[in-house]
C-alpha cells in the first residue's frame, strides 16, 4: 500500500493533555513518527510532528486533527513531503552539530540579530533555540542579572578561525559572550574543571596585597609590569616578588584570607560543579595558603600553589619551598589530575585570566578566559566577560531551571 510523509503544525494556547489528543487520533490509523519537536514561548505552543502513513487514510487523519484543533482551540497545518525531499533533510542529519552559547547581563534583538549573522555566513542551519536562563521579572529586577541563549547549529562551518574571529569582535563590541562546540559526547561529560586562583576565583592578587602590608606594594607591582613587557620571565619575576616579603609576620596571612574578595558568581558555581560529581582543582601561580582557604571553604579537591617558606620566629623568610607553579606546570598538573581521576582531557575544562594561564587554557577540552587579559582571550576559544564566574555552567549546557534557580534573564 502506498504511503505519504505528511508535516502536521499545531500552534496556541498551551493545554495539558494536548499532545496526547493528537497522538491518539495517529495511534488509531497507525502512524509512523517520523520526527518531533516542541516549543513553549510564553505558554504558546509550537508542535510539529512528521508522519508516515498510508495514503489512503491520509484525508481522514487531517480530517479528524482539524476536528480536535478546533475543540482545542489551536491552529493546525499541514504539508506534504516528497521522498526526496525527506532523504535529503536525513542526509542532513549525518553533519556535525554544534552549540553556540551566546551571554551577557541582558540580551537585546541587535546582539542575537548579529551573532545569527555569522551563524548564516558560515552556512550552518539553525536547528533549535533554548533559554538556559530562567524568565526576568520586570517588576524586581535581580541584581546581577544575567541572559543566556543556546543555538544547536547543524553543519559545518566554512571557516571556522574567521567564524571564531568575527565572534570574539562581536564580543567586545556588543557585551556578550560567546561559546562554540562541537556538540559531542565529551561536551555533556565534562568531569574535571581547573581554576587559576589570582584575578579568577578571587578579585585580587594576594602577593600584592602582601606586598601592601610590607611597605613594598609599588616595588612589587614594578616588577610585575615588568614580567608583563616581556622583560623577565615569570620566575624570575615570581623569586623577586617573593624575596621583598621577608620579615612579614605570617598572621598576615590569616588576615587576608579571611576578607578575600570572591568573585561573583563562585558561591553558586562551586555548589552546582559538587552537586553534579565534578573534580574541582585550582592551580595556581599564588600562595597554597590562600588554595587551602578556598579549598576548606568549598570543598575543592586538589590544590597546587606555590609554598612560601615561614621561618621559626613565625615570619615570610622571602624564599619559596619547592617548584614554582608556572604555566608550563598548570598544564602538566591539569593532565596529571585527569590521569589520577580517570578522566580523558577532552573532558576537562581550564579558567583562568593571565598569560600563565594560556598552556592549561589550550591543553584543557574547554578553555575559558574569565575576564581576561587582552592577550588570553586572542588566544582562547571561550571568554566570560560580561558576567560572574557561575558562565561557565552555561557552557556546559546547565538551565537554570536544573539549579532551582529563575527570573534570572
Amino acid at each position: 500500500m502506498k504511503k505519504e510523509q505528511i508535516l502536521v503544525r499545531i500552534t496556541g494556547q498551551d493545554r495539558p493533555g494536548l499532545t496526547a489528543s493528537v497522538m491518539g487520533i495517529l495511534a488509531k490509523y497507525d502512524a509512523q513518527i517520523l520526527d518531533i519537536g516542541q516549543a513553549d514561548i510564553h505558554s504558546t505552543l509550537s508542535l510539529g510532528i512528521l508522519i508516515r502513513m498510508d495514503e489512503i487514510n491520509s484525508g481522514q487523519v487531517m480530517k479528524e486533527l482539524l476536528f480536535k484543533a478546533t475543540e482545542l482551540g489551536v491552529q493546525i497545518g499541514f504539508s506534504p513531503i516528497g521522498d526526496d525531499e525527506y532523504e535529503d533533510w536525513v542526509g542532513h542529519q549525518g553533519k556535525n552539530r554544534y552549540i553556540l552559547t551566546v551571554m551577557g547581563r541582558q540580551l537585546e534583538a541587535r546582539q542575537i540579530e548579529a551573532a545569527t549573522a555569522v551563524i548564516a555566513e558560515q552556512g550552518l542551519n539553525i536547528d533549535s533555540i533554548i533559554r538556559l536562563t530562567g524568565r526576568k521579572s520586570i517588576k524586581n529586577p535581580a541584581k546581577h542579572t544575567r541572559a543566556c541563549i543556546e543555538f544547536s547549529l547543524r553543519g559545518e562551518p566554512a571557516d571556522r578561525q574567521e567564524m571564531q574571529s568575527k565572534l570574539m569582535k562581536l564580543s567586545s563590541e556588543m557585551e556578550i559572550d560567546f561559546s562554540f562546540q562541537l556538540d559531542d559526547m565529551f561536551r555533556r561529560m565534562r568531569r574535571l574543571i581547573c581554576f587559576d586562583m589570582d584575578s579568577t576565583l578571587i578579585q585580587t592578587e594576594c602577593i600584592d596585597e602582601l606586598a601592601e602590608r610590607n611597605g613594598v606594594g609599588a616595588q612589587v607591582r614594578a616588577i610585575t609590569e615588568s614580567a608583563m613587557r616581556g622583560e623577565i620571565d615569570f620566575k624570575e619575576s615570581f623569586t623577586r616578588r617573593v624575596s621583598l616579603l621577608k620579615g612579614l609576620d605570617v598572621s598576615v596571612m590569616q588576615e587576608i584570607a579571611e576578607k578575600l574578595p570572591i568573585t561573583e558568581g563562585v558561591d553558586r558555581l562551586m555548589t552546582t560543579l559538587k552537586r553534579y560529581g565534578y573534580k574541582i582543582a585550582i592551580l595556581s601561580g599564588g600562595f597554597t595558603y590562600f588554595g587551602e582557604y578556598l579549598q576548606r571553604r568549598y570543598g575543592i579537591d586538589y590544590v597546587y600553589a606555590n609554598e612560601l617558606e615561614i621561618g621559626p620566629d613565625g615570619k615570610l623568610t622571602g624564599r619559596y619551598v619547592g617548584e614554582i607553579v608556572d604555566g608550563h606546570r598548570k598544564a602538566e598538573l591539569l593532565k596529571l589530575i585527569a590521569q589520577v581521576e580517570k578522566v580523558n582531557l577532552a573532558q576537562t575544562i581550564a579558567v583562568g585570566d593571565g598569560a600563565n594561564d594560556l598552556p592549561m587554557i589550550s591543553e584543557a577540552g574547554l578553555g575559558i578566559a574569565f575576564h581576561a587579559k587582552p592577550r588570553v582571550v586572542a588566544n582562547a576559544e571561550q571568554s566570560i566577560n560580561t558576567i560572574g564566574l557561575d558562565g561557565v555552567l552555561y557552557f556546559l549546557g546547565f538551565k537554570d531551571s536544573y539549579l532551582g534557580d529563575q527570573g534570572m534573564m
